[in-house]
């Protein structure tokens, strides 16, 4: 069996996924050559990778873009094309050229998170019609797949629940550079990663920092990734010298160094369906607060990742970090049980297993 794979984002699920699926088919990854290039090493040699001329949204080349493509589906002739995230606009008008061949599409978040000024680039209409000319639909979780449900006219047994693969490469570039964890000079670090836009919750990060200002005064608090400016929060800190803010696009280094150093990694988020963080945490083996939003506290309960509190109660994240700062036992419970996790059940290629399957039953029933 030939599976087809698109997508034009999404980098670090993207390679985590296809990398594990084409250990049980044969996988053909058609992605931007603008963001992929420089990526292709990461990618497993078993992926029959296609860098593209990818052009943007506003492109006028995107009518020629779709004939291209069509004719690469055509020539690759594919038993199946899975569209790995539906936050697509011109592949839309492309759908019907690639008929009869079966299409799936993954769902990452059924809405949109608040602030997330990335994804509403993109007209409303163009993700939800993509939903509905495509066969079949993954999500990341029972959860979600409810959603889906509730809000679209999909047969349950059209819609497919995956987990998000584990993101293995920054801990494998750190082992291939021989990095390691820089001395934390008896602090607690604690890092918040990834956009940081307002769903993320960086301010009951910061009032929950402002709490352990004298309870925990070797706290150090490291807020790393591009979007909204953390500096509006800075009236909100207890202490603004506690802080490392990098409001900017970090390198796979950089990452890799961040997740070395640290000893928490938090997600205080307000609202979200699942996290990429939080596969990259658990590869590194870092112990994990999450909020109980979308699908986080049904990966970090069960499978024992770390610590689950109520979104936006910065008490509540205030006593979870000092729960794990003070307990470096606790802490290494559950980073050697994140660890198991990242390369053992939700590794890419377990992931790719279960998906393979999904594709067979999905090719089967057509």
């Amino acid at each position: 069996m030939k599976a087809l794979l698109l997508v034009s984002e999404l980098e670090d699920y993207t390679i985590s996924f296809a990398s594990g699926v084409a250990q049980h088919l044969d996988v053909v990854l058609a992605v931007p050559r603008r963001r992929y290039a420089h990526l292709a090493s990461s990618i497993d040699p078993a992926v029959d990778l296609h860098l593209l001329d990818w052009p943007r949204h506003r492109s006028l080349s995107n009518p020629w873009f779709l004939y291209q493509l069509t004719r690469l589906i055509r020539r690759e002739q594919p038993n199946l094309i899975h569209l790995l995230s539906n936050s697509t606009l011109w592949l839309n008008l492309a759908v019907p050229f690639w008929r009869p061949i079966p299409l799936v599409t993954t769902v990452h978040d059924v809405e949109i998170h608040p602030g997330d000024s990335d994804t509403r680039t993109l007209p409303v209409w163009a993700p939800e019609l993509m939903v509905k000319q495509s066969g079949h639909l993954v999500v990341h979780g029972e959860g979600l797949k409810q959603l889906i449900l509730d809000r679209y006219a999909k047969p349950a047994d059209h819609v497919h629940v995956l987990s998000h693969p584990s993101i293995l490469r920054y801990a494998e570039l750190a082992r291939r550079q021989k990095m390691a964890p820089r001395d934390a000079h008896g602090t607690t670090r604690v890092l918040l990663f990834g956009r940081i836009f307002a769903y993320k919750g960086l301010e009951h990060l910061v009032r929950a920092e402002a709490m352990l200002k004298d309870v925990l005064p070797n706290l150090r608090i490291t807020v790393a990734g591009r979007g909204d400016d953390p500096a509006i929060f800075q009236p909100l800190m207890g202490d603004p010298g506690r802080y490392d803010i990098r409001n900017r696009f970090i390198e796979d280094a950089e990452v890799a160094q961040l997740f070395l150093d640290t000893d928490i990694v938090v997600l205080p988020y307000t609202e979200a369906s699942q996290s990429g963080v939080l596969n990259l945490a658990a590869a590194f083996g870092k112990p994990i607060i999450v909020t109980d939003v979308g699908e986080l506290r049904s990966t970090v309960e069960p499978n024992g990742l770390g610590l689950v509190v109520p979104p936006g109660d910065a008490t509540e994240l205030a006593a979870a970090i000092r729960t794990l700062a003070d307990n470096g036992v606790l802490r290494n419970r559950y980073g050697d049980r994140a660890l198991k996790w990242a390369i053992g059940p939700n590794s890419p290629e377990r992931v790719g297993a279960q998906a393979a399957a999904v594709y067979r039953e999905v090719v089967g029933s057509c």
